[in-house]
């Protein structure tokens, strides 16, 4: 085991200097790579797209590895001793199926455990980029405003630093065990991390955090040095960004060119991803919010398997569950004929990274022998007006809040995610889940290692149209009553491991491990049984 650092800490004082340094290859998202000149660029575009697909067979190897040894590993993922004395088994079977052991060597999602009341309440900070307020928030932004409302609501002290989405300059908001501090926008209108670390750094003396966690790079490599009881979460990493600009090449026309963007983007994504590998060391733990993106940080950015945790994503149970009369009423506010054969669904921006190029191709092609299957869609963007060309048979619904949302998911009979994007893990297959719809969506790893595990649960399809349009008609040909039998599957795996409370424990488990190293241990005497599943 790593040695881990311990005792307590407070803020440092800035660094200027190197912040200086840095500044330049952080600015922005993550930090964009600054290549050399276009020239250069082009130069070694070839030498690039090699190196990009050297890269992705390394790791396909290194994947196929870990299933060719999975006889030595046990249900859990953790891998078990060849020889008797070799290494100590660290997650075991207790005969009765309950699993013990300690939960930072567990291979698999966090998820799949299921974690009782805190032992005691920790005082926790937050670093996101932007919180919620008013229109309708992202998915980043609702992620975090779900996780960390549980965590309050379970008596913790949760401070919050952040800028509002909607660009306005709110007063601080209490709720409970939530404080949200508010902070002025940069220049450019984005987070200012900087003064975000002033407020934290006040706060700290004030009464020192427990924990700290920061979603994706709220909190900048540099800044995440100086913190050792840090965990900093994952919601899509440069590696798999490569996979996607691969698949938005494929899906060019016959002699479309490619784009200079997207040249310039494929060539410059490797250096992206390995300035990514080293300092992603920065920060001491990791969150991976799907099984695939858990493998990279261990293979391909040779994080310590111990510092990597998965944990999948959750949402509202009770905002998004099953309401057959909502979802009726919404069919007949959108005037969806009563005897429609099938209603599909998408949501989110319609834009190409989304799918709706392929979707458009697709849907339009069922339509020439099947005027009975209706598309809704929710959300806004370039796409929108295509869509309105196969009215009636699409229809456009605009942006929605989650309640509304939740009526969406429950007038559907499929709910279809087209993305293009391997990246992250979709909070609306989840949302969709827990309202007991079944999933069509991309073949990616992300989706078919973590929410589409088996048949039972929805189809899937390769990125291009051809590929949904097979899908589409294999969904059509087994009918509402395989489809809704798909559903239910569906609702009872989401019950298990997509609802903000399974995500709520599984955070909460990993901070008080991050703070002593006796809740390591799982299961200690107030967790629950392990509930079973036909998928795990």
């Amino acid at each position: 085991m790593q040695h881990r650092r311990s005792g307590a800490w407070q803020g440092g004082s800035y660094r200027r200097a190197e912040e200086a340094a840095m500044g330049a290859a952080t600015h922005g998202e993550m930090g964009r790579w600054r290549g050399a000149s276009k020239q250069a660029v082009c130069s070694w575009q070839c030498f690039c797209l090699l190196l990009i697909a050297s890269s992705a067979l390394l790791y396909t190897m290194s994947v196929s590895r870990s299933f060719c040894h999975a006889e030595n590993r046990n249900g859990f993922g953790v891998k078990k001793a060849a020889v008797a004395g070799e290494a100590e088994i660290l997650l075991e079977s207790d005969g009765k199926g309950q699993w013990r052991g300690d939960v930072r060597e567990l291979e698999t999602a966090w998820n799949r455990l299921c974690f009782g009341p805190p032992p005691e309440m920790l005082r926790m900070a937050l670093f996101v980029k932007k919180w919620p307020v008013g229109g309708v928030p992202g998915g980043l932004e609702r992620h975090a405003l779900t996780l960390h409302k549980v965590l309050a609501d379970r008596g913790h002290d949760v401070h919050v630093y952040t800028i509002s989405a909607d660009g306005s300059t709110p007063g601080d908001l209490k709720e409970g065990g939530l404080h949200v501090h508010f902070l002025h926008p940069n220049a450019g209108g984005g987070f200012d991390y900087n003064l975000a670390w002033e407020k934290f750094s006040e706060g700290n003396r004030t009464r020192m955090f427990d924990v700290v966690h920061t979603e994706s790079v709220a909190l900048p490599h540099w800044r995440a040095k100086e913190v050792p009881k840090l965990a900093a979460s994952w919601h899509g990493i440069a590696y798999e960004v490569i996979h996607s600009d691969v698949v938005h090449d494929l899906i060019r026309k016959p002699g479309e060119p490619r784009s200079e963007d997207l040249q310039k983007t494929m060539s410059e994504r490797l250096f992206r991803v390995s300035e990514e590998v080293k300092f992603f060391h920065s920060y001491n733990h990791h969150v991976a919010t799907s099984d695939f993106v858990g493998d990279v940080l261990r293979t391909i950015y040779e994080i310590p398997l111990e510092n990597v945790h998965i944990i999948l994503n959750g949402v509202d149970e009770v905002k998004f569950r099953p309401d057959p009369v909502k979802g009726a009423a919404f069919r007949a506010e959108y005037g969806i004929p009563a005897n429609a054969s099938l209603v599909l669904g998408a949501a989110g921006r319609l834009v190409r990274d989304k799918g709706h190029p392929i979707l458009f191709e697709a849907f339009s092609e069922i339509l020439l022998n099947h005027t009975d299957v209706y598309l809704l869609v929710a959300g806004d963007g370039p796409w929108g007006d295509r869509y309105r060309e196969l009215e009636p048979y699409a229809k456009m619904l605009g942006p929605m809040t989650p309640w509304k949302l939740a009526e969406f998911y429950n007038a559907l009979d499929i709910f279809v995610n087209p993305t293009l994007r391997s990246q992250g893990l979709d909070h609306t297959l989840l949302e969709a889940m827990q309202c007991g719809k079944p999933l069509l969506a991309t073949h990616f790893s992300s989706i078919t290692r973590s929410v589409i595990v088996h048949k039972d649960l929805g189809y899937t399809f390769s990125p291009n149209a051809e590929s949904l349009t097979k899908a589409l008609r294999a969904v059509i040909k087994d009918g509402k009553k395989n489809v809704r039998k798909k559903g239910q599957k569906c609702l009872e795996y989401a019950s298990l491991m997509f609802t903000a409370s399974k995500m709520g424990t599984a955070y909460e488990r990993l901070f008080l491990c991050m703070k002593d190293e006796k809740y390591c241990q799982y299961p200690l005497p107030t967790d629950c049984p392990v509930q079973k599943s036909n998928y795990f």
